[in-house]
């Protein structure tokens, strides 16, 4: 059986690309940006917050990587001076970032050693976890914003 990390960074390679492949294939652009009835981000501002949080996630592998045990805020796009640049691009465009950031995420992760998976960052809510965990956070966070972009763009 493969080692954990090994494991993750196989599902950090699919997981995405895998998705968007075959779940934006056919979607219009008026789906893709058409807000719930809840007033909760649409489909478009979904894959937005995803592609702004590899730029996130990468700076915060740095720090783990740099510093003792740092401690992050809460990532909150809507606090995020950056996150309106990112929900004004086209989706087509949005999709080649995203793929274009897990490309230099991979490389990132497959450049570290298994010490450096164990260094360790602080969550606001979860406290200390080793970079490992941090990426299982990352992939189950990602894994549940793509589940809301099928149910936006399928409940039609």
């Amino acid at each position: 059986m493969p080692d954990s990390n090994s494991t993750r960074l196989q599902r950090c390679e699919a997981q995405l690309q895998d998705f968007l492949s075959v779940t934006l294939n056919g979607v219009s652009a008026e789906t893709l940006s058409e807000k719930p009835v809840s007033g909760k981000w649409s489909a478009h501002e979904q894959l937005a917050h995803l592609a702004r949080y590899h730029q996130i996630f990468l700076q915060r592998i740095d720090r783990i990587l740099t510093e003792q045990a740092p401690e992050f805020p809460r990532y909150r796009a809507e606090d995020d001076p950056e996150w309106p640049a990112w929900t004004g691009l086209p989706t087509p465009q949005l999709v080649v970032r995203i793929s274009s950031m897990r490309a230099k995420l991979m490389a990132r992760l497959r450049s570290l050693s298994e010490e450096d998976f164990a260094r360790t960052g602080v969550h606001p809510k979860f406290g200390a976890m080793s970079l490992s965990l941090w990426l299982e956070f990352f992939l189950v966070h990602e894994a549940h914003h793509l589940y809301v972009v099928l149910q936006l763009v399928r409940s039609r």
